[in-house]
């Protein structure tokens, strides 16, 4: 396989056949690279570094002089055809995809642009997840942000002092970095960070039972809370989980006056349906949101009947709210992106405005097993959207948790 570096400095070029470097160094962890040049016209080009994987892809990440960005993917088991085009999904911490354009620069080798939106949250993130021609890759991600601080440092320092001058560019750091793949244990950071992790939940009995999905509360430490709004918050117990069904119930330290009620009678294609939750909390509102669309379907991802398709807008911090009916009746349990990776491998694509709920059958032998009562009522009065808000502001949780960081 041609070297990495000599790849990755074709990948970015377009006029250009090949390029000259590395110039000075980077050095960041795993990361690795310096600074190239035009071999034609022997001025700077680009600063670029290197990750390689366990999986044998090496992960390739680009600024040009110009200031933009690029990200590439090599390895001695792709098989491309030179300068095919192809859609590049990408996803980073279980986010929404990000779709890029995708070009072979040889049989080994993909690269494509990345968009501001997109090097933002490739710098946050912690794992990156990419869907390319069939084949889903997991990488884990650490120093990202280093790394790309080096890259701009690199550039900024390089066209100040030319590419005869240029040195060592690699940031100070205090951490050791991590780029193994997701599938390598070893390589793991031993001294793992916790995050603030949320999520949505909704009580369903006075005794203070609460359901949320089961992957709203995966990885937590410590205490798990929930929140009402304008209410302090409470301590819930964990009581069961399904993780199949990806459903959690929890328990307060406290009785509520309030409880969601559970559709009686079946649901319909076409039927509106309000979803209520916290979605990105704290970043535009403290507050639940509010989004309405339709069942689209009666079946999930590869028909799966355990759960409903809607086309009402939800994003992380969803998950586990409550799918309503114009009675303001329960009908499911939201359940955002539901294996997006999967569905776009099916697919080609992922289509806007498709989502998933956990279907309330499900719901309500998990609550049956569990030995909680709860309440079920026929759907005949239909609401306006802002009265079932209002009544569902009673007994809708914000469910946060100390958990272990992503690697």
């Amino acid at each position: 396989m041609r070297s990495l570096l000599a790849t990755l400095a074709i990948c970015l070029l377009a006029a250009s056949a090949s390029a000259k470097g590395p110039f000075g160094t980077i050095k960041v962890g795993g990361w690795s690279g310096g600074a190239y040049t035009d071999n034609n016209t022997g001025t700077f080009s680009h600063c670029a570094v290197a990750g390689k994987y366990r999986s044998g892809i090496a992960v390739i990440v680009f600024l040009n002089n110009q200031r933009d960005w690029r990200i590439g993917f090599v390895s001695g088991d792709f098989n491309f055809s030179t300068g095919s085009v192809f859609p590049i999904d990408v996803t980073f911490d279980g986010q929404d995809q990000i779709h890029l354009n995708g070009e072979a620069v040889d049989s080994h080798g993909v690269a494509a642009a990345l968009s501001k939106i997109a090097i933002l949250e490739f710098r946050k993130a912690h794992l990156m997840g990419v869907e390319m021609k069939g084949g889903t890759y997991r990488f884990d991600l650490t120093m990202t942000d280093k790394m790309a601080a080096t890259l701009e440092n690199c550039v900024t320092t390089t066209q100040a002092l030319g590419i005869g001058k240029v040195g060592n560019f690699s940031l100070p750091v205090s951490n050791p970095p991590n780029t193994a793949s997701a599938s390598d244990p070893t390589k793991q950071t031993q001294n793992a960070k916790t995050i603030v992790q949320n999520g949505t939940g909704f009580v369903v009995s006075a005794s203070g039972h609460v359901i949320t999905n089961h992957h709203v509360i995966a990885g937590c430490v410590g205490d798990v809370h929930g929140n009402l709004t304008a209410e302090s918050p409470s301590t819930l117990r964990v009581v069961s989980t399904d993780e199949t069904n990806d459903l959690a119930l929890l328990q307060a330290d406290k009785t509520f006056n309030d409880a969601a009620t559970i559709r009686a009678g079946p649901i319909h294609p076409g039927d509106t349906i309000i979803a209520i939750g916290f979605p990105y909390h704290g970043l535009f509102t403290s507050d639940f949101t509010v989004s309405s669309g339709i069942i689209s379907s009666l079946s999930g991802l590869l028909n799966d009947t355990r759960y409903l398709q809607i086309s009402a807008g939800v994003q992380t911090g969803n998950s586990g709210g409550p799918l309503l009916d114009t009675s303001g009746n329960v009908v499911g349990v939201v359940a955002a992106k539901l294996n997006a990776i999967k569905f776009a491998k099916v697919t080609g694509d992922l289509p806007q405005n498709i989502n998933f709920a956990v279907k309330t059958g499900a719901v309500r032998d998990f609550l049956d097993n569990s030995a909680v009562s709860y309440r079920t009522a026929e759907s005949t009065t239909e609401l306006k959207t802002a009265d079932i808000a209002s009544k569902a502001r009673a007994y809708t949780m914000l469910i946060s948790c100390t958990a272990k960081e992503k690697d």
